[in-house]
């Protein structure tokens, strides 16, 4: 990732008991962002939030919810991203997923493929 180059935010908006084939779907998009060779993946937890039913998860101790909302996140070059897209497909059967574009302004991190840090 350069900085100042535009690149394009995945955010995949799921729930924290989806599950595909016996794994949480955060888990298996992010193994599948891996294996595509994304810059990476991030999966954030939600401390409330509801979706298309209007049900309300929290975090707050007197409603304790075992489904907090999850947003998944990768950064990547345009490209990358919307070739990523068709991977979501089967695995996301509940939730939501959107892209917009991004500016790098910092890469921070170690030298990689003669990319400065």
């Amino acid at each position: 990732m350069r900085e100042g180059s535009t690149h394009l935010r995945l955010t995949v908006l799921v729930g924290e008991s989806d599950q595909w084939h016996h794994r949480p779907v955060y888990a298996e998009i992010v193994r599948r962002a891996r294996d595509a060779g994304l810059a990476g993946a991030s999966v954030f937890r939600g401390l409330e939030g509801f979706g298309r039913f209007q049900k309300i998860h929290t975090s707050r101790i007197l409603s304790l919810s075992e489904d907090l909302p999850l947003a998944v996140v990768v950064i990547d070059e345009a490209e990358k991203i919307r070739a990523f897209l068709p991977q979501l497909d089967g695995v996301v059967s509940e939730g939501v997923a959107v892209v917009d574009e991004v500016e790098v302004v910092r890469h921070f991190g170690h030298e990689e493929a003669g990319e400065p840090a």
